[in-house]
């Protein structure tokens, strides 16, 4: 008998199996697929923001069905999948996701875009290292360790990227796109777990919205990554058991 499928959807803090360091033992029951999103790659030079392509390879990944898991940035491919496929989704977990088009019109989520969307409004006249230098200060301004999909680390990206140059990294931060600006408006039904961190106003404020849409709200220690501890593994892992049993397989 095949295993079951899960599929992991990196935010900006590392991509591919090692932006997942605490989810590699699920290997051993379940058909792990660790993505890389579009321009995400030690290689091929960075490319824009692209969330329909994000969405696609999302699904394509999934097969003929399977878990999926995502973090910060990755959850807007993983819910534009699950609205697209909800056929696909068994079960869906979204650790501190970067919903803002969700939330647009809530507090914590105006009070983010109005601190940092004059940045983005003069993108265009940046350089890539002066408009991540930019970024990383509007937002370590803020309360908290981290800002959206951002750890703290040399150009942002924590100590969970690949070994890649500071300009290479300073381009992916500049050619994304503003979180607010994904088309994602409509949340799937599919069984859903938001797990947090407990720390920022934002992404607490996405996940009692995404709760009073009928998804399970759970909090672990680790900041802006609660999946990498042994808490949050466990809770996903529980989970993503508990739909298995539910007939989710």
């Amino acid at each position: 008998m095949s295993k079951t499928r899960i599929v992991f959807v990196h935010g900006m803090d590392g991509y591919g199996v090692a932006a997942w360091p605490a989810q590699h033992l699920l290997a051993g029951n379940y058909d792990c697929l660790f993505l890389k999103r579009t321009g995400f790659d030690a290689v091929v030079p960075p490319v824009a923001s692209d969330f329909e392509a994000d969405a696609t390879i999302v699904i394509d990944a999934l097969g003929e069905g399977g878990h999926l898991v995502a973090h910060a940035q990755g959850a807007i491919a993983a819910m534009m999948a699950a609205v697209e496929r909800p056929d696909l989704v068994k079960s869906l977990v979204l650790v501190e996701p970067a919903l803002l088009s969700l939330t647009a019109e809530l507090p914590a989520t105006m009070a983010y875009r109005e601190h940092v969307e004059p940045l983005f409004a003069r993108s265009s006249e940046l350089s890539d290292a002066a408009f991540s230098a930019e970024f990383r200060r509007l937002t370590a301004s803020m309360a908290g360790p981290s800002r959206p999909g951002y750890n703290s680390g040399p150009a942002g990206m924590g100590h969970h990227a690949p070994a890649e140059s500071s300009s290479r990294i300073a381009a992916r931060i500049h050619l994304q796109a503003p979180q607010w600006e994904a088309p994602l408006h409509i949340v799937p039904g599919v069984p859903t777990l938001v797990l947090t961190g407990g720390w920022e106003p934002l992404y607490e404020e996405i996940a009692e919205y995404l709760t009073a849409t009928g998804a399970l709200h759970r909090m672990a220690p680790g900041g802006h990554r609660p999946h990498d501890g042994p808490e949050g593994a466990e809770l996903i892992a529980d989970f993503i058991a508990a739909q298995s049993a539910a007939g989710r397989p």
